[in-house]
């Protein structure tokens, strides 16, 4: 029977939990602010973990909260080598998540194709009633 959740599934899981708590009580950087964890993959030899995060704000809070993060980054490590009971803590690397943001372009593109397609054929909406 095969196993529900890798090892490395279930690692990035418990350290997205811990960076959570840790990014918002120990960190004292001020560019790093409402920071939301999106997730974590770890690379199978537990050498490695992505971070994905969102930050509300602009292009440059965005680019502030990635070098906060950044500069925060062998902390946290050391901090989760603490909480957690691994042999080798993965190299943290933070990347924006940017996919609610495009999700919202792109549904704010067909709400509007949508709308002109109704504008240039509004006899179609009385015939299906």
């Amino acid at each position: 029977m095969p196993k529900d959740f890798s090892r490395s599934e279930r690692v990035g899981d418990q350290i997205q939990r811990e960076l959570a708590g840790l990014i918002r009580t120990e960190v004292k950087d001020p560019r790093v602010g409402m920071v939301t964890l999106a997730g974590v993959e770890v690379s199978r030899d537990l050498a490695h973990a992505k971070v994905w995060f969102t930050v509300l704000g602009d292009p440059q809070q965005v680019a502030d909260t990635t070098e906060g993060l950044q500069r925060a980054a062998g902390f946290l490590r050391r901090e989760l080598g603490r909480r957690m009971r691994l042999r080798v803590v993965p190299l943290l690397h933070f990347q924006y998540d940017d996919t609610q943001e495009k999700g919202a372009r792109l549904s704010a593109l067909i709400d509007q194709a949508v709308a002109e397609d109704r504008s240039r054929h509004p006899d179609d909406e009385e015939d299906r009633s």
